[in-house]
């Protein structure tokens, strides 16, 4: 099952540029979407990701990217 991570491309506390690398890092099989996610009274002052179902918001870039890893959805292992 892929990851469904979502960001708003608005939000002051996050780079688009550096954050969607750093997610597809942290989950290669997501499926990461750009764009306004409508919740603009947190995104004003927190980095916010959306992550399969989950707001996660954090202080800065890097603590919002350490709390949503926790929700990342692990590959099933193979017998």
């Amino acid at each position: 099952m892929a990851n469904d991570i979502r960001i708003c491309d608005e939000c002051n506390f996050m780079s688009i540029k550096s954050v969607v690398p750093k997610l597809r890092k942290m989950a290669p099989d997501a499926e990461i979407k750009v764009g306004c996610k409508s919740y603009c009274g947190p995104c004003g002052k927190r980095a916010f990701i959306y992550i399969n179902g989950r707001y996660v918001s954090a202080p800065t870039e890097d603590e919002v990217l350490a709390k949503a890893e926790a929700f990342v959805k692990k590959p099933a292992l193979k017998e």
